[in-house]
């Protein structure tokens, strides 16, 4: 269990309590040392049970996660770039943090539709017509 709280922004914090972690062995570089010590993070949280997380953020969160929500919708962050526990358990969190504030986001407005104006249509129908005679000119001439 992850005992200290986790604070992502001024409206949300996650409990202690709500995040699991469990350690595994890593391949990648590390000697001998990866085959002996379980340097490897997997943070496990509840994303769908959190009561720290709006529906919003809930459901932005899932779609982003992807794959990493089980059908449970418990999230798994697994982490092994680093050679050490606390490293990978900091960039575990970080990396939850960082899906979470994304999720959090304010949505983007909405798109205003503008026309084009006169000046630009003007424009692209005279550049069309100069395309045209183009590649009329490309044509086998036409003799008598």
């Amino acid at each position: 269990m992850a005992s200290e709280a986790l604070y992502i922004n001024d409206r949300i914090t996650i409990a202690g309590w709500e995040l699991t972690e469990q350690f595994v062995l890593a391949g990648g570089p590390g000697g001998q040392n990866v085959n002996k010590v379980a340097t490897a993070v997997q943070l496990f949280f509840g994303l769908q049970s959190s009561p720290s997380l709006s529906d919003r953020v809930k459901a932005n969160a899932v779609r982003l996660a992807g794959r990493r929500v089980s059908k449970d919708g418990v999230l798994m962050i697994e982490a092994s770039r680093f050679r050490s526990q606390d490293r990978n358990r900091e960039d575990a969190r970080e990396r939850l943090k960082e899906l979470l504030l994304e999720a959090a986001a304010p949505p983007p407005p909405p798109r205003r539709k503008t026309k084009p104006t006169k000046g630009s249509i003007e424009r692209r129908l005279k550049e069309k017509s100069g395309r045209s005679e183009v590649k009329k000119m490309r044509g086998k001439p036409g003799g008598d």
